[in-house]
């Protein structure tokens, strides 16, 4: 029997703190995991595969294509009005599509069951799920410690759950109320508490922790202009300023100071492998688009900052992590910059697409990197293709030519 799942604005507190644990309305009798081999919204019966079939999600002005990650080929797609933003909801099978008022989930068809000591993997057509969560402004998606929590920027509601429900149809749903909307981001603490960004519709400038009762414990309003967000090993959680960064750790905030007046890290990319977060880094506060070639590495251990000078520029898309920890940077050269966080050397340069200029509009698509354990991905607006490049020895390991002017990219695993 198929769901009708709907998670709406109805669930939201009138008081700032409120607190709420829903289970989304449903008809489903399903009691398994997300593991299971069930074929959820998917067109097709599931098919048993040899291995793990991780796959792409690449968006597109009236749509998402859905590829194989290995051979580039496409396996489905949706249509979809407007604007689309693209995240992994954080189990490995779904896409959070932000699209009009609502956060959606896409089920890429991909997934495992595990029994005991081994794992069944499993295949299905892509499809779009009737799993929604209602939200006037869309914000910033975040997974970390198991939950995935979604930000309405229009109501400040923060909607928290574990992603492996998704399978089901049926997330339980924790929510919270920010006291005032804002453009804003919350992450999920493995110990059960919340941080959140402060702000308001005219300004941000902090974060707040909140214990599992979501009751403020620790407050910092050094950051203005707050943006983005990055976990390092050891649960860093990072937050860019316009001056700087905000580092929570160990139960503290830090202040890490920019060495400019104005040197603002508004998108960070961070790895489980390293304690140094990858920033951008801009410092010219009259800029109507600023094109920085320095990026910035953060210590979340020492708090030191050091800045290296690229030689050209790149796009709050062209930010990523190796699977060693590397720090990856798509310039607008045409190429992939390998560098070592720890000394900030440029340990390597591949080549992948021509040269490139960032359009004015941050909405227009753009090359853009993303990277699944070994592999980098770039896509190419202008030839319309997508390249999947060998992160150890720098080859191509595949290429394609899209149906679609690619923009937004992300995978499953």
């Amino acid at each position: 029997m198929q769901l009708n799942t709907r998670i709406s604005r109805s669930l939201t507190l009138a008081a700032s703190v409120g607190l709420s644990l829903t289970l989304a309305a449903g008809c489903s009798s399903g009691t398994g995991d997300s593991s299971q081999p069930e074929t959820g919204t998917t067109a097709t019966a599931p098919k048993e595969q040899s291995s793990a079939t991780p796959r792409l999600a690449v968006s597109y002005d009236g749509g998402v294509l859905i590829l194989d990650a290995t051979t580039l080929d496409t396996v489905g797609r949706t249509e979809i009005d407007g604007f689309i933003r693209l995240n992994p909801a954080g189990d490995g099978r779904h896409v959070i599509v932000s699209a009009g008022e609502n956060f959606k989930v896409l089920d890429t068809g991909t997934w495992l069951s595990t029994h005991g000591d081994h794992s069944h993997y499993y295949t299905a057509d892509p499809a779009m799920t009737d799993v929604e969560f209602a939200a006037n402004e869309p914000g910033h998606v975040v997974h970390h410690a198991g939950k995935t929590v979604l930000f309405n920027d229009g109501s400040g509601l923060v909607e928290i759950f574990d992603p492996t429900q998704l399978a089901k149809r049926q997330p339980r749903v924790e929510t919270f109320t920010a006291p005032e909307p804002h453009h804003g981001v919350a992450v999920a603490l493995a110990n059960g508490n919340l941080l959140t960004t402060i702000g308001n519709s005219e300004s941000r400038n902090g974060i707040a922790v909140l214990d599992a009762d979501r009751k403020e414990i620790l407050r910092n309003e050094q950051c203005p202009g707050i943006h983005g967000e990055a976990v390092a090993a050891g649960e860093a959680i990072v937050l860019g300023c316009q001056d700087g960064l905000l580092v929570y750790k160990d139960g503290a905030i830090t202040k890490v100071q920019s060495p400019d007046p104005y040197g603002r890290i508004g998108n960070q990319a961070g790895s489980e492998e390293s304690e140094i977060v990858l920033g951008d880094y801009k410092t010219d506060p009259k800029a109507e688009l600023e094109r920085p070639q320095r990026i910035s590495l953060t210590n979340t251990s020492t708090s030191e900052l050091k800045l290296v000078d690229l030689g050209t520029s790149y796009t709050f898309r062209s930010l990523g992590r190796g699977p060693h920890g590397e720090a990856l940077i798509l310039g607008t050269d045409g190429a992939i910059h390998v560098i070592d966080p720890h000394s900030g050397a440029v340990i390597n340069k591949i080549a992948v697409i021509g040269e490139w200029t960032e359009p004015t509009e941050w909405q227009d698509p753009r090359p853009t990197l993303f990277v699944r354990d070994h592999t980098a991905y770039v896509t190419d607006p202008t030839s319309k293709t997508l390249i999947a490049v060998n992160l150890e020895d720098g080859s191509i390991a595949a290429q394609a030519t899209l149906d679609h002017t690619p923009n937004e990219l992300t995978g499953v695993s």
